[in-house]
């Protein structure tokens, strides 16, 4: 046993007695009170739009003060979103970050939950966080500051700090799994000093959302097509000429076949180039899928990712993306509901034909930068266990940045991988 000087111990007590007393911190009604009453509409807004339900859940305590703010009373305004040019609605001011600052007004709490949703899936800056996982609530938080929501620099520490102690990940949970208007499913947070069971732990039941003993599941593999749903031979899918080609099918060959060049096959359907021996069985086009799919809506099956649902709806990857304001390479939860055709959502501008990531705020003008040289750059090496979004943390950047400057194509790093990265100006 290590000798302790005895002038450290009642620092050691004390540091021992603060951490004793955050862990039995008594939950804050007025908290309790705001989840109770907007988890349903939280829940109901990430299925409609993919923001985690924990993370809307912790912006609005934090912006609101629990609901009991000057701003919120006064214009149901639950997410600090201020006028910028093109808020055409009612107006209220109020002092933030500066005097009398405009902000939007609405009629219903339900109205400001839907814009909050729409302000951050229309917003490029903002597009990066719909590649996370959902239940990242970290990630999600600390995106949310960096693409310039908050000014406060512990905004991401505090949303996480509400998240964990009310256990909102588990209101997450309940909108993957198709949970919503079924308030018994939700768990009780209200205990005091009780210790949140965590996505995984033998205690969640994620099928029910209730914290009881529950067996461990295999996470779902991705669906794979099957020949007995199509038709033999060619026919068509959404006014498209199609095929079904089974797992270790040759797309070289049936380009040949199908007097198609490979490229022009591998264009048709999404496929990056020098894709030839198929992995698993698939719908395979033989002439450009359509704009828009047959439905509106598709609703996302387990394990499903984007390249399945542009396939089995026949729709373009592009337009897919678009529609939903997705980044590529986005992975759908279960349950999530996709747009097949141009949402009609009110307030939100036209739908670009392409989506692009990290594009700076147009109503903001910033001059054009220098070109850059290499000796704008530093080198990093990678260490052991190292991310990308670790190091967007570390040198102030973004993770599309550091991508684009070092041409990557996945996430994936190796240790020892030498990475550019821009000077600090």
């Amino acid at each position: 046993m290590k000798f302790i000087p005895r002038s450290f111990l009642p620092l050691m007590i004390c540091l021992a007695a603060s951490c004793l007393s955050i862990a039995q911190e008594p939950a804050n009604p007025d908290v309790l009170a705001y989840i109770s009453r907007y988890r349903e509409t939280a829940i109901r807004e990430m299925q409609r739009t993919g923001v985690p339900a924990s993370i809307k859940l912790a912006q609005g305590i934090l912006e609101t003060e629990a609901g009991k703010s000057s701003l919120v009373l006064r214009s149901n305004n639950h997410f600090g979103i201020k006028c910028k040019s093109s808020w055409t609605g009612e107006k209220v001011y109020h002092d933030d970050d500066e005097q009398g600052e405009c902000f939007r007004k609405y009629d219903s709490a339900e109205d400001s939950w839907r814009d909050h949703s729409d302000f951050l899936r229309s917003q490029p800056r903002y597009a990066s966080l719909f590649t996370l996982d959902p239940m990242d609530h970290k990630g999600w938080a600390y995106g949310l500051k960096q693409a310039g929501y908050a000014t406060n620099p512990r905004y991401p520490e505090i949303l996480i700090k509400y998240i964990e102690n009310y256990r909102l990940d588990e209101v997450s949970m309940l909108a993957i799994n198709g949970k919503t208007d079924q308030k018994t499913d939700i768990p009780d947070i209200s205990d005091k000093g009780q210790t949140p069971d965590k996505p995984g732990d033998p205690t969640f039941n994620a099928s029910s959302g209730d914290i009881s003993p529950a067996e461990p599941t295999d996470s779902p593999s991705p669906r794979s097509e099957d020949p007995g749903s199509y038709p033999s031979g060619e026919f068509t899918r959404n006014d498209t000429r199609v095929i079904f080609a089974g797992k270790g099918s040759s797309l070289l060959a049936l380009a040949e076949t199908s007097h198609l060049r490979l490229g022009q096959l591998l264009e048709f359907n999404d496929l990056p180039p020098g894709t030839d021996i198929l992995e698993k069985g698939q719908l395979i086009y033989l002439q450009r899928k359509r704009k828009e799919g047959l439905n509106a809506i598709h609703v996302t099956a387990a394990g499903e990712s984007l390249h399945d649902i542009a396939q089995s709806e026949g729709i373009r990857m592009e337009n897919l993306l678009a529609y939903n304001r997705l980044a590529p390479g986005a992975t759908p939860f279960p349950g999530q509901q996709l747009h097949l055709k141009e949402p009609t959502v009110a307030g939100l501008p036209p739908v670009p034909a392409k989506v692009t990531v990290n594009v700076p705020d147009q109503s903001v003008k910033t001059p054009v930068p220098a070109p850059q040289t290499e000796t704008d750059f530093i080198m990093h090496r990678v260490q052991a266990g190292e991310t990308l979004y670790a190091l967007s943390r570390k040198y102030a950047t973004g993770v599309e940045q550091i991508r684009s400057w070092n041409d990557l194509k996945t996430d994936q790093l190796q240790t020892g991988q030498m990475l550019r990265i821009l000077k600090s100006r």
